[in-house]
């Protein structure tokens, strides 16, 4: 018969090899994507300027133009639709350029809380 603690190390370690065998197989779902080369005509000042700033983050320059070029998709995506009536109004109001709205909005909130 077993003791506790024995029992006990065999779940952990079962346990423990089941939590790397999981983690080795979505690792090697996560990696199984079809990588294609692309040859982009650049200047030398750009690609060494890129290369540098590719190595001082510890990434490699292929990373950094894919989540560029991801991040593109993703702006596009976030584009609001803006209403007819609100279309509109843009350019109506003109402002100085020293404007502040910040600081506007946070007098107003002042003025409106503060009595």
């Amino acid at each position: 018969m077993q003791s506790k603690n024995s029992v006990m190390w065999t779940i952990f370690s079962i346990r423990r090899h089941l939590t790397f065998e999981i983690t080795r197989i979505f690792t090697a779902i996560k990696t199984r994507v079809m990588i294609t080369k692309l040859t982009l005509t650049l200047n030398q000042e750009v690609i060494d300027s890129a290369k540098a700033y590719a190595k001082r983050n510890g990434k490699s320059l292929s990373a950094i133009v894919e989540n560029y070029l991801r991040s593109l998709d993703r702006e596009s995506e976030k584009k609001e639709v803006l209403a007819p009536e609100v279309k509109r109004l843009l350019g109506s109001v003109k402002l100085s350029k020293d404007f502040d709205y910040k600081k506007d909005l946070q007098s107003a909130i002042l003025n409106k809380y503060s009595s």
